[in-house]
This record gives C-alpha cells, sequence and structure tokens, in this order.
C-alpha cells in the first residue's frame, strides 16, 4: 500500500519507491530506501511528519503516494 494510507504511530519497511531517478536519488539521501522502516508521527491534509534513521522529515501527498510499504 501507499505510504499515505498508513496511520499515525505505525511502523512500516519500504517495499518499493516508485518515479523519478531524480526523486528517487533525493529521497535516498534522507534515508528512504528499500528496506528503511518509517514510523508515522503525524498526518495533516495528506502530509505526512515522519520518523525515518533517527530523524524527522515532512513529505506531502504527492511523495508519500510513490512510496510503497
Amino acid at each position: 500500500m501507499p505510504l499515505s494510507m498508513a496511520a499515525i504511530g505505525e511502523t512500516n519497511i519500504i517495499r518499493k519507491i516508485t518515479g523519478k531517478d531524480e526523486l528517487r536519488r533525493h529521497l535516498a539521501e534522507m534515508g528512504f530506501v528499500v528496506g528503511a522502516s518509517i514510523t508515522v508521527i503525524s498526518k495533516n491534509n495528506g502530509n505526512m511528519i515522519l520518523s525515518v534513521k533517527d530523524s524527522r522529515v515532512a513529505l506531502d501527498k504527492t511523495i508519500t503516494n510513490r512510496i510503497i510499504v
């Protein structure tokens, strides 16, 4: 399922990241790689704050739809 559908407080493992190479590279630089664990901290109108590799990152709905967990 897309990360945008994950519940608050839920921890998921990234299975796949879709999109252009540039987007995948940018996400990888922030720690969003296949096999990484992500915890949803909060959601607001589709935008999410996520915990990945001991840091918090905010992503909008268009990007979280491209991360498959």
